[in-house]
């Protein structure tokens, strides 16, 4: 990422007026057109606005795999929409836009080359992390850094992830929602975990596309990814449900992209099966599937206004935090608007959903 000189592109910002029983906006408000630019004013109260969900690369990384085998030839930091806002001010003029006054930056997961070798793995990791801190340090208002992790390498990721937290400062880190093929849940993984519970370290688990049946999600429509990424997060905390996982860590501080994927729509099928243990239902959980949306964070990246009403309903406000997708196409550049247009919210738990759950979360210093 390179910081060069301003813009010169102003924003001037929105009174907003939200009553429970008259939202701001309509239902479904625009999800690729901002309507509530930088600074949101709600009710005649500034809200600090912080972003979950948001993706950078570090192009500096490619001296590092030049010429690798696994890339075909391709550069994946030449071109795609995390080029241009390597530039900070178009990033930050972009934030304005959409209402954002922090991000909390991740490494985007098309950049996790789980391929590596471990020096290699390490050495990729430690230079996005140590740039993730670089640019945080230069924007501190506006920018919360979320490290990486070679989790191909569960020991590794585990010392990653405590250099990342104590030595760098970061709130956490991203993991995919799978690993070579390998589920998250597996005992192998559980060094990982147990560092980042004995962190108190946020974990953003976000998907990287269903690889299995690629066959049938082929065809029109971005399926893979439309239900592809929402199927791979839903598999992913299915399984550290059934497998025991969130009950062995009780106290991990899990994000899940993309509102949780499927399983807050769906959770009452998973609790059937759990009370009837119909052909292994069941699995290791110690309670019902829909008891553990309490320890899931998620993001409110849903799209429409009655898919987040659900979400809020099933999960709770107090696990829900702001996202956006930011800077891919599937970003919703009018997430203040959106999470607006849900009736019967309040103050606090508007304020909640912006900010005051992250800020909590994340242990962050605003």
């Amino acid at each position: 990422m390179t910081d060069l000189q301003g813009t010169g592109i102003e924003f001037v910002g929105c009174d907003l007026t939200y009553h429970a029983d008259k939202p701001t906006c309509a239902k479904n408000p625009s999800t690729i057109e901002s309507h509530t630019p930088r600074p949101v004013t709600i009710n005649g109260k500034r809200m600090l606005t912080i972003d979950m969900h948001a993706h950078s690369q570090v192009s500096e990384v490619w001296p590092l795999i030049e010429g690798r085998p696994e890339l075909n030839g391709k550069n994946p930091f030449a071109q795609g929409p995390l080029k241009p806002v390597e530039k900070l001010p178009v990033r930050l003029a972009e934030m304005d836009r959409m209402g954002i006054d922090m991000e909390v930056l991740s490494i985007s997961v098309g950049q996790y080359f789980f391929w590596a070798e471990r020096d290699l793995a390490d050495q990729i990791v430690r230079l996005q992390n140590e740039k993730l801190t670089e640019v945080s340090a230069t924007h501190p208002d506006r920018f919360v850094p979320l490290g990486a992790v070679a989790l191909q390498y569960p020991d590794l990721a585990a010392e990653q992830l405590n250099h990342a937290v104590k030595v760098l400062g970061h709130r956490g880190c991203m993991v995919t929602g799978s690993v070579n093929g390998e589920e998250l849940s597996d005992p192998k993984f559980h060094p990982f975990w147990a560092k980042a519970e004995e962190l108190g370290a946020v974990v953003f688990i976000h998907p990287r596309g269903f690889p299995d049946p690629k066959e049938r999600l082929a065809g029109k429509g971005f399926l893979e990814n439309i239900i592809g990424n929402p199927l791979e997060t839903t598999v992913a905390l299915a399984h550290l449900i059934y497998e025991g996982t969130l009950d062995r860590f009780p106290g991990l501080k899990i994000v899940a992209a993309h509102g949780g994927g499927y399983l807050p729509s769906y959770i009452g099928r998973f609790d059937h099966g759990h009370n009837s243990a119909d052909r292994g239902g069941r699995g290791n959980e110690v309670k019902k599937p829909s008891e553990y949306l309490r320890q899931i964070y998620f993001d409110t990246l849903v799209y429409n206004t009655e898919n987040l009403t659900h979400l809020i309903n099933e999960c709770g406000i107090e696990q829900l935090v702001l996202g956006t997708d930011h800077p891919y196409g599937m970003t919703n550049v009018n997430p203040i608007e959106h999470l607006l247009s849900v009736p019967g919210l309040s103050q606090d738990d508007i304020e909640a959903v912006l900010n005051g759950n992250l800020i909590k979360l994340l242990k962050l210093d605003v």
